[in-house]
């Protein structure tokens, strides 16, 4: 590159010179506030992927394996029933869905997770969480309470849920030796 040099007045050369390196400086100036959002990011992704393959998936294979046969053992036969069935069965289908919105965002939050770019579905991820709070509230709100009364009629299946639920947690006894 073949500048001409004002050599009657050289500081002119070095005027407004600066101008580039200090817009280029002050963009820098923002790399620290940028980096605790994509630290944070990083965390989040990464605890979300240890989270929802432990305790979701889990908790949905209990829920699965032991609270809704047991309510469906101990409620009356009619109307309950068909209730209590068509409940676990909107639950279980729920379960299932999230899962699949899970497990299309699980690549993208590995990425997310290492600090890579990522085409991660925001779309997706507000409608997992939107879908699992709706799904849970229902739970809450409606599901558990019946339960409650159902299997509260009958001390025993109570007692049985609370016990099978307990087997599940612990571990045998060949893993302490």
């Amino acid at each position: 590159m073949n500048t001409a040099v004002d050599t009657d007045a050289p500081l002119n050369n070095f005027s407004n010179c600066h101008s580039g390196i200090l817009k280029r400086l002050n963009a820098l100036d923002e790399l620290p506030a940028l980096l605790e959002p994509a630290a944070r990011a990083r965390q989040i992704a990464e605890q979300s992927l240890e989270f929802f393959r432990e305790a979701i998936f889990e908790h949905h294979l209990e829920e699965e394996r032991e609270l809704f046969p047991a309510v469906v053992a101990s409620a009356q036969p009619g109307e309950e029933l068909e209730r209590v069935k068509a409940m676990t069965k909107r639950l279980t289908e729920e379960h299932r869905m999230v899962e699949a919105l899970w497990k299309r965002l699980e690549k993208g939050l590995k990425q997310v997770a290492k600090g890579q770019s990522t085409d991660l579905d925001i779309g997706e991820v507000q409608r997992l969480v939107t879908e699992y709070t709706a799904h849970a509230a229902y739970e809450e709100a409606e599901f558990l309470p019946l339960s409650e009364v159902i299997l509260g009629r009958n001390s025993n299946h109570m007692a049985a849920l609370g016990l099978s639920l307990h087997m599940r947690h612990v571990k045998p006894v060949a893993a302490y030796i």
